[in-house]
């Protein structure tokens, strides 16, 4: 199918569909995404694990983005965005069917493995849709369809948490007390054979609904989009150089890695957080839906002040500046105080990534494919900064670890929103 011109205004009126389409995408891929902080909890009694083994499950899940972004890129140049991101959701279901049987088998190395196949899936479609939605307009209002898109992805994210909760999690408190007091390992065992086994039908319902929404996307009229000319603009200076001419889609990487990073921190680690705070688990359980709930606020504010009253690269500075202050509050205090703080850090993160994708990816033309590749690579900062935290709370009080670790990549988010995104734009 031939590209679209995106300048007119016919063709803004024709993108109602197309970013639909994409809103349910982004629906799914939240959904799948934000069930890691539900995930962190539930593995940490089926396999009876430390912090740090269950802190594997982001790790899994984001590495992967790193591994196969590249590899993604080069799929999407052969397929097309329309087939890549079908193809994407397929490698998705592959990885939830073996995630279920490895935990009702008992082997959480195998499901290791899965998270790491669904994140494989995600990353192709994020790699497509990211930038076409990036792209499916002006690109200076890129945050403002990136925030739509964001609050179809927080609103999943804030219903997984419940969703895994009564489907998998409930009665968790009740059930901890069980293991402990069972009168054998081997009936503790049972118990916990029993417990995991409650992940393998949600797992596999989701396989389906996956496959379907694959063919739902590939016999669609999404239109192609071919990046080449539709995102030359802004940098002429650049016309005609390698990827390694633009500084700042280089400075944008290495933040959107920081921001994914505190975005796992504020969303999948404040389980984790609550817990060694010495709150229940039956509560625990659901503190993701709070940092999602403020996500969705945070979209809310964002969409409407920009780009009418606020540039989006001046809000991600002031968003910056939020999260710097929210986790110090959470430093500070303590219980729920303290949690509210974490998930405050939501409302602070919501319109970092609609800021950071477009900022980056400005005027790479035939080199945004690929550079979007390199941005998505980024996201393995949600695999490796809360290693970080998790690691050094070993040898340190938890809340300060957590301060000491989120507080630096908010300055560097701060840096970037106010000069970074701009360094090399009139380099001739």
């Amino acid at each position: 199918m031939s590209s679209i011109p995106l300048a007119t205004d016919e063709s803004r009126t024709s993108n109602l569909l197309p970013m639909i389409i994409i809103g349910v995408l982004f629906f799914i891929f939240g959904f799948v995404t934000w069930l890691n902080g539900p995930l962190t909890i539930f593995v940490k009694l089926a396999f009876n694990l430390d912090d740090v083994s269950a802190f594997l499950v982001p790790f899994a899940f984001y590495v992967s983005y790193f591994v196969l972004a590249l590899p993604s890129a080069a799929v999407l140049k052969r397929t097309g965005m329309k087939k890549g991101m079908a193809l994407g959701l397929f490698v998705m279901a592959i990885g939830s069917v073996l995630f279920g049987q490895f935990i009702d088998m008992r082997n959480y190395h195998g499901a290791l493995v899965g998270l790491f196949v669904i994140g494989a899936g995600l990353s192709l479609l994020q790699t497509a849709s990211n930038p076409y939605i990036s792209i499916l307009g002006p690109i200076d209002s890129a945050a403002q369809r990136v925030a739509f898109m964001g609050i179809c992805n927080k609103l999943a994210g804030f219903l997984a948490p419940f969703v895994f909760g009564a489907l998998v999690l409930h009665g968790i408190d009740a059930l901890a007390q069980q293991v402990k007091a069972a009168p054998s390992p081997a009936a503790a065992t049972e118990l916990l054979n029993h417990f995991a086994s409650r992940v393998y039908w949600p797992y596999m319902i989701m396989a389906a609904l996956l496959v379907l929404l694959a063919i739902w996307v590939v016999r669609s009229s999404l239109p192609e989009i071919k990046p080449t000319g539709a995102n030359s603009e802004g940098q002429i200076g650049h016309k005609g150089g390698s990827i390694f001419s633009f500084p700042h889609l280089w400075l944008g990487v290495l933040c959107l890695f920081l921001y994914v990073g505190v975005e796992v921190m504020a969303g999948d680690a404040i389980g984790i957080y609550g817990l060694a705070l010495g709150l229940p688990l039956d509560a625990t359980k659901h503190f993701t839906a709070f940092t999602m709930f403020a996500m969705l606020a945070g979209y809310v504010v964002g969409l409407a002040l920009i780009p009418r009253f606020i540039s989006q690269q001046r809000y991600l500075a002031v968003s910056a500046v939020m999260g710097v202050l929210f986790a110090i509050g959470a430093y500070v205090t303590h219980g729920y105080a303290s949690i509210a703080f974490v998930a405050a850090l939501g409302f602070a993160n919501a319109m970092m990534w609609p800021a950071i994708f477009p900022l980056a990816i400005k005027g790479l033309g035939s080199h945004t494919e690929f550079g979007s590749a390199l941005l998505i690579m980024g996201i393995v900062g949600g695999a490796l900064i809360p290693q970080v935290f998790v690691h050094l709370k070993e040898h340190i009080d938890f809340q300060l670890a957590f301060l000491v670790v989120i507080v630096p990549c908010y300055l560097y988010i701060l840096y970037y929103g106010m000069r970074g995104h701009a360094v090399g734009e009139h380099v001739g």
